[in-house]
């Protein structure tokens, strides 16, 4: 490889012949010694970061402009963001312009990004997601759950595109039972969303499918775009069958995901989400089937238990009856030790229990001698004829009735009178009333 000339290219001899390196190398030198570091502010787009950490995109004009340019951000820079970029994002770069001489492109060598706000495209995509979030289309009540076994699977996408192939593998793979209806549309560009939104309303028109997949491969927002547009969001939003959207990689978001039944973070995923694997379908109706024939075989086994049984029962009926006879005897012999035993205890008991009577007769008759004792004296203190012995007289008038007050005699009146020695018939000469208690006299 010839090296390059001392002297800038533009004063270079005409008569120079250059290797590619040495002219890129050239190229490169220039730019450095002519612009030295640079700022330019632009639109993020197609943003991805290495393993390695270093960061690669590229910088669009802010106002919708054809011109792009290659930017590398090494892992020292890189590392020192404060904040995550993505596409769409209006950032102010600073670096150094050089060629990349593996490809021979103009690249930007990035040592520091600052955000300056939201690019074009993603302020429509937030405005656009808020209308249609008031509107009701993302909410999370009006999602149907997909198909949990379905027979055929429809997938909206480009027939060249990677994503039908990644689909069509998942699904050859994992459910190979499934029938599969491809819808052909442009995924890019600006016709793709009335091809998706034609794409959609056939398979909803048809209804030949159990879940329909909404597919395409990564890229950056403006590949991404059509799958942002309204036509295409709310077609997918008003599909009669349940839509499961696979779009881009699993950072990549759309409209359209929101809008979806359900969303996946690829194509791949969407297959696995669509669709159960035969293998585990078929393990799990093998472990129901198994989990049937336990309690049935149970059940069966239990049944014959009692059949044998029976049988020789049935085969040897002098042996049930022996048995029953030597349950009588064991009965018989418990019966007659029970009775023994109570007779025994009988036999004991009874001279206490005698002796027991005895004394709780004469207690008893003790009680009632007495008893009968108190009452002959109440008896006798009641009777008239002790009380005429203490010197009282029992008086009546002439038909016996008894007088027991004076104000029943009258003067001349006969009465009769009896004493505990004798009685005696009388006349009454005169009456003289007792004088009242606190009266006049």
């Amino acid at each position: 490889m010839a090296e390059a000339p001392s002297s800038t290219l533009g004063i270079a001899s005409r008569s120079q012949r250059w290797s590619v390196g040495a002219l890129l190398l050239a190229v490169g030198d220039t730019l450095a010694a002519r612009f030295g570091a640079v700022t330019v502010a632009g639109e993020l787009s197609g943003f991805t970061r290495a393993a390695s950490g270093h960061c690669y995109f590229a910088l669009k004009d802010a106002d919708g402009g054809a011109a792009t340019l290659r930017c590398a951000m090494f892992r020292r820079a890189a590392a020192l963001l404060d904040f995550a970029p993505r596409d769409g994002q209006q950032v102010e770069l600073r670096g150094r312009l050089g060629v990349y001489e593996a490809r021979g492109e103009l690249q930007m060598v990035v040592e520091s990004m600052r955000p300056l706000g939201e690019g074009t495209l993603f302020e429509q995509f937030l405005r656009l997601k808020a209308k249609l979030d008031a509107e009701g289309l993302f909410d999370a009540a009006r999602k149907r759950p997909v198909a949990a076994f379905p027979v055929t699977l429809g997938v909206v996408t480009s027939l060249g595109a990677a994503a039908l192939h990644d689909v069509l593998t998942t699904l050859a793979r994992r459910a190979p039972q499934v029938r599969v209806v491809v819808y052909p549309s442009l995924v890019q560009g600006a016709e793709a969303p009335a091809a998706l939104v034609d794409a959609i309303a056939t398979a909803g028109r048809r209804r030949e499918v159990d879940t329909l997949l909404v597919c395409r491969g990564g890229g950056s927002l403006e590949d991404l775009w059509a799958f942002n547009d309204e036509r295409v969001v709310r077609a997918v939003a008003a599909s009669p069958i349940p839509v499961i959207c696979g779009v881009g990689h699993e950072t990549d978001v759309t409209l359209a995901d929101f809008a979806a039944d359900l969303r996946a973070p690829t194509p791949t995923a969407a297959a696995e989400l669509a669709a159960p694997s035969q293998r585990e379908a078929l393990d799990a109706l093998a472990a129901l089937a198994q989990r049937l024939r336990r309690p049935m075989q149970r059940a069966l086994e239990q049944q014959a238990q009692r059949l044998d049984q029976r049988a020789l029962q049935l085969a040897r009926p002098s042996a049930v009856l022996a048995a029953h006879r030597q349950r009588l005897a064991l009965a018989e012999q418990r019966a007659q030790a029970a009775l023994r035993h109570a007779l025994e205890r009988a036999r004991t008991q009874l001279p206490w229990l005698a002796a027991r009577l005895r004394t709780a007769a004469a207690t008893r008759l003790s009680r009632q001698a007495a008893t009968v004792d108190a009452l002959q004296a109440r008896v006798a203190a009641l009777d008239p004829r002790q009380v005429l012995a203490r010197g009282y007289a029992w008086v009546t008038d002439e038909a016996q009735r008894p007088i027991v007050s004076v104000s029943s005699l009258a003067p001349g009146q006969r009465v009769h009178a009896v004493w505990a020695d004798g009685e005696a018939s009388a006349q009454v000469l005169s009456v003289r009333p007792a004088p009242r208690a606190g009266g006049d006299g």
